[in-house]
């Protein structure tokens, strides 16, 4: 039945265009030395062409512009807009025009019709047009489905479709890094670093409009792609933000959790879901794109049963003075703790108090500040370490080296040091 149908000859013709905006005229210069056999002629010809640049006429880009001559390239993220068309080429007054347009992908097929209501009459050489848009956000091939059903005047009904195939391809290659922020401990704190890779896998420049990283509901972010100037900010990139071909820009941001999630040890360091970035572009004449990664995960950051945090910390103290620091300690397993505190002077930091000191029970997720006092018997920056938790339930002990850094300066003149 349908062989017949394809071999009948229709009164009404589809039509279908897709509406892409224009683009510059490109001319080939022809240039000649003064001393050649055409002397100025060819410059004379270009100066006298209308699509050239008045005094730049040796320039490939024109003035004028040029309507498509092809499909051309449709990318991710883009919007591909077609204008539909069924002429009426008979003599007689046709019925009854329904016409419907999907678009089959690889994994569905979208209705892009404006309306799905039949046209009562369509009288000869007359047409019904349709424009229709769709954000595409699918890579791979895509068919538009375009059907036609009409009556004709002498109650037969009549069908036919005509499909249109095309790619859609990639314009953007984006690459994402994390990194835990290394504390002074020998873990990780819970503030994330995220670097963004973006690569312009197109031929022709993009220019960039927006790059955001939306995070997931446990972090807030802070962008760091500006420079501060006075109260004014301004773009890494510097003001024409353009990526050309082939070009790969790094955005750089920095998460950090939420007040009300900060305190949960146990619940942030399980969190893997960081948020998605949300890329913004335009291309030629201002044709414009968007792209919205999936959910960005990252390995869980490892603390191990118990946290060990600076809370306060001098910048410079004096050489053999006490002084105070202030540490934080966590419990992010999920059992209670029973914790006592040994304290080892090294080489150069020597603990003040009384070591093998009882904490008590430290139930899961909770924490507790503890204030600690030492001095230091070496000049210069001096590493603070020999902190041991000892958890007297399971007889686990914890070591933490390293715990911070901090500059020991000689309150006299060198010559009495």
């Amino acid at each position: 039945m349908e062989v017949n149908q394809a071999k009948q000859e229709h009164l009404l013709a589809l039509k279908v265009m897709r509406l892409t905006k224009p683009t510059l005229f490109t001319n080939l210069p022809v240039t000649c030395e003064d001393r050649d056999l055409p002397g100025d002629l060819f410059d004379q010809l270009m100066r006298e062409d209308p699509s050239t640049i008045k005094e730049a006429e040796t320039l490939m880009l024109g003035e004028m512009l040029t309507l498509p001559q092809n499909f051309g390239n449709i990318f991710l993220g883009e919007t591909f807009s077609s204008y539909i068309s069924v002429h009426n080429d008979s003599n007689q007054v046709v019925k009854d025009i329904l016409v419907k347009a999907d678009l089959q992908t690889s994994s569905q097929r979208l209705n892009l019709s404006a309306s799905n209501s039949a046209v009562g009459e369509l009288k000869p050489e007359c047409c019904i047009d349709d424009v229709i848009h769709h954000e595409v956000k699918e890579i791979g091939t895509h068919i538009l489905v375009c059907a036609v059903s009409y009556t004709t005047q002498y109650g037969e009904k009549l069908y036919f479709r005509k499909f249109f195939k095309f790619q859609v391809l990639k314009p953007l290659d984006v690459k994402t890094k994390f990194y835990n922020a290394e504390s002074d401990l020998s873990s990780v704190t819970d503030e994330v670093f995220l670097e963004a890779q973006i690569q312009n896998i197109t031929t022709s420049p993009m220019f960039m409009e927006k790059v955001s990283l939306e995070p997931s509901m446990m972090y807030n972010v802070t962008e760091l792609n500006t420079v501060a100037y006075g109260d004014q900010g301004e773009s890494t990139f510097g003001k024409m933000s353009y990526l050309q071909p082939m070009d790969t820009r790094q955005y750089l941001y920095c998460l950090k959790p939420k007040p009300e999630y900060a305190e949960k040890a146990g619940v942030i360091k399980g969190v893997t879901v960081i948020g998605k970035l949300d890329i913004v572009w335009k291309t030629n004449l201002g044709e414009r794109g968007r792209l919205q990664t999936s959910q960005l995960q990252r390995m869980a950051p490892g603390y191990g049963d118990i946290r060990l945090s600076l809370e306060m910390i001098p910048d410079t103290v004096n050489l053999e003075e006490p002084f105070e620091i202030i540490c934080k300690i966590t419990n992010c397993s999920e059992r209670t703790m029973d914790l006592v505190l040994e304290m080892c002077n090294t080489r150069s930091i020597h603990w003040c108090g009384v070591s093998g000191r009882q904490l008590g029970k430290l139930s899961p997720g909770a924490f507790l500040s503890l204030p600690l006092i030492l001095l230091s018997s070496v000049q210069g920056l001096q590493s603070i370490s020999g902190l041991r938790l000892t958890d007297t339930f399971l007889k686990r002990t914890y070591e933490y080296d390293d715990i911070a850094q901090v500059c020991v300066v000689c309150p006299f003149t060198s010559n009495e040091c």
